[in-house]
């Protein structure tokens, strides 16, 4: 069972930003199940080019942690590409430990 933590940074998230990365991040255990721990960092960047949104995935599995960080224009699309680039390290991962 993994636990979630969801923190935002220098703004108040909304609850369905909240909902939106907990589904999101659900998702992970199918493709490692020994995920024990992740934690979400949102941040609001002072920038003008419009792409100021920071998502940050901390996932503690044994023996390591992965950290990936994405920036766009909006929360659920960083948060969601974060997840992506997750899913592929730990397809990778998974693939090492079965060889």
């Amino acid at each position: 069972m993994m636990t979630i933590h969801f923190r935002a940074v220098n703004y108040t998230a909304d609850i369905k930003l909240k909902e939106f990365s907990k589904e999101r991040i659900e998702k992970l255990s199918q493709f490692y199940n020994q995920i024990m721990e992740v934690s979400v960092f949102t941040k609001v960047e002072n920038n003008s080019d419009g792409i100021n949104k920071w998502a940050e995935l901390k996932i503690a599995i044994p023996g390591d942690d992965i950290v990936v960080k994405k920036k766009c224009r909006t929360f659920e699309e960083a948060i969601h590409t974060a997840a992506q680039s997750a899913e592929r390290i730990l397809k990778r991962r998974k693939e090492k430990v079965r060889a």
